[in-house]
């Protein structure tokens, strides 16, 4: 689909929060439509991650809602994840993801100036974004060890494959930021 309409993305606000029910149904569909594992994730984390002010939202000039991704504090904000990226199919194509990552990757950036940001996916749209914003392919134990990040996988098709290995590696690939010394200091 191409439009001419103009998407906006933003830091997503409480008059979002009625969005958020879309949101998660949306990721869920997508994952069964591509047959990748995601994460389920609820309604009621999406609301509060809008409410603290840790996501971005996307949408036309006419109000459409368009796309969405949020972040997540791990290790006493030693590790943020970049998560839940999903464009609504009618965007697909037009280069909202890459809007919303790199909205989402400056407000983690914004938040979290010296924490490590990860993002693990099966995506190669994704994968491709992330090396865009400099994110290098890690291995699992480059990422946050926090037994609450890996319950989210438990919702996952391939949390099996997850578990048998011991969280050392998936069908996802991790991806890392890490901020150089240069950045910190700025």
């Amino acid at each position: 689909m191409e439009t001419d309409e103009e998407i906006v993305v933003r830091l997503a606000t409480a008059m979002d929060v009625d969005f958020a029910l879309p949101i998660v149904a949306e990721m869920e569909a997508s994952a069964k439509a591509r047959g990748t594992g995601i994460a389920k994730r609820n309604p009621a984390t999406i609301k509060e991650k809008i409410l603290e002010g840790k996501a971005v939202i996307a949408f036309t000039a006419d109000g459409v809602w368009a796309g969405f991704s949020y972040i997540q504090s791990w290790e006493d904000k030693q590790f943020v994840s970049n998560s839940g990226l999903i464009v609504a199919p009618a965007f697909r194509g037009l280069r909202v993801a890459q809007a919303i990552k790199q909205k989402i990757f400056e407000l983690s950036r914004l938040l979290y100036p010296h924490s490590k940001i990860f993002s693990i996916t099966t995506g190669l749209p994704v994968m491709k974004l992330n090396t865009r914003l400099g994110f290098e392919p890690v291995t699992y134990d480059q990422i946050t060890h926090d037994p609450l990040f890996w319950e989210g996988c438990k919702s996952c098709v391939n949390y099996p494959i997850l578990a048998d290995k011991n969280y050392r590696n998936c069908l996802c690939t991790a991806m890392l930021f890490q901020p150089s010394p240069v950045m910190e200091q700025a």
